[in-house]
C-alpha cells in the first residue's frame, strides 16, 4: 500500500505556507482533526483523513496512494516527498516520481521548472517550488473580466502595451531561480515577449486570491515584485471584495479599493481603469449560490 507520513504533510504545508485553518477549508476535514494530525497528537490517524489531506499538500502522490488499493502495479523505490524515502506502488503507465527532481526548497531551479510534470502547476520563486493546483471557476471568471475591461480599455487608448492572462510563464528576473504565473499581466516592452514566455518583469501584475494563495500574493510576490521591477501591482480579494493597487512610483501604497469601484490603472497614467462592479455584477449573477 502507497503511504505517506504525517511528517511529509506537514513540511507540505510549510512548504505552501498553509495554515491549519485554510487546510480544513480546503480538504474539508474538521479543523480540530487538523490540529490533532498536524501537531501530532493523533498519531494514527484514518488513512481516509490521510488521503484527505494529502489531496491538498500532496495531489500527486494522493493519487498514487488511493490508486494502491486497486489495479496491478509497478514496485518502485522513490522518495514520496522532500526530505523522506520510501517504499512505493505506482500504477503501470502512471509517471514515476523517481524520475520528478527532488530537492531542498531554495535549491530548484528552470532545469526542474520545466522537467515538471505538465499537470500540476507550479510556480518557482527563488529556488522554491510552490505548488498551484487547479483554480475554482469564479477564480478564472475574475481574472478573465479583469483581462477582458485591460484588453478593451488598452485598445481604445491605441497603446502599445500588451495584456496577457495565466497561464504564461514569466521568468521575473531573467535568472534561472524564478519563474511565476501572474493571473493577469500587462508588459509595455514587447521585446519582453520572446513567445516562449515573457523575459523580465510585467509592467502590472495582477493576482486574484484564493484560499491557498493568500500568504504567498499579499507577501512573498508583493516583495518579489517590487524587487524585481514590476511598476504596478494588483490583489485582488474575491473573499473581502477589496482590490489592493501598489502603484510603486507613489510614495505611500496601497490604495485600496471594493467591487464597486473603478479602479484606474496607474502605469496608464488615468487613460485605463477597470470597473470592478462588472466584475461584481457577474459574481453575483453566476456564483452568489456557490
Amino acid at each position: 500500500m502507497y503511504t505517506i507520513s504525517i511528517d511529509d504533510l506537514k513540511k507540505r504545508k510549510q512548504a505552501l505556507h498553509l495554515t491549519n485553518e485554510e487546510l480544513a477549508r480546503l480538504s474539508k476535514v474538521p479543523l480540530g482533526t487538523v490540529q490533532k494530525v498536524m501537531g501530532t497528537t493523533t498519531r494514527h490517524p484514518r488513512r481516509a483523513t490521510i488521503l484527505a489531506l494529502a489531496k491538498v499538500l500532496a495531489p500527486k502522490e494522493a493519487k498514487f496512494m488511493e490508486a494502491s488499493d486497486k489495479g496491478t502495479y509497478l514496485e518502485y523505490e522513490l522518495p514520496i516527498l522532500e526530505g523522506s524515502t520510501g517504499n512505493g506502488i505506482v500504477r503501470e503507465g502512471a509517471p514515476a516520481l523517481k524520475d520528478l527532481p527532488l530537492k531542498r526548497q531554495g535549491e530548484y531551479t528552470l532545469e526542474d521548472y520545466y522537467a515538471w510534470p505538465e499537470e500540476q502547476r507550479i510556480e518557482l520563486i527563488d529556488g522554491v517550488i510552490y505548488d498551484m493546483g487547479a483554480p475554482i471557476f469564479k477564480h478564472q471568471d475574475i481574472a478573465g473580466e479583469i483581462y477582458y475591461q485591460l484588453r478593451l480599455e488598452i485598445d481604445s487608448a491605441g497603446s502599445d502595451c500588451l495584456p496577457g492572462i495565466s497561464p504564461i510563464d514569466v521568468q521575473l528576473d531573467c535568472d534561472n531561480r524564478t519563474m511565476v504565473q501572474p493571473d493577469v499581466f500587462v508588459i509595455c516592452d514587447n521585446s519582453k515577449n520572446i513567445n516562449k514566455c515573457i523575459y523580465g518583469a510585467p509592467d502590472l501584475a495582477v493576482e486574484v486570491l484564493s484560499p491557498s494563495s493568500r500568504k504567498r500574493d499579499q507577501i512573498i510576490k508583493l516583495n518579489k515584485y517590487i524587487n524585481a521591477g514590476v511598476r504596478e501591482y494588483w490583489i485582488v480579494d474575491p473573499e473581502n471584495e477589496r482590490v489592493s493597487v501598489y502603484f510603486f512610483k507613489k510614495e505611500t501604497w496601497p490604495d485600496v479599493y471594493t467591487f464597486d469601484d473603478t479602479v484606474p490603472v496607474g502605469i496608464s497614467g488615468g487613460m485605463c481603469s477597470v470597473d470592478f462592479s462588472r466584475v461584481k455584477a457577474r459574481l453575483i449573477k453566476f456564483f452568489s449560490e456557490k
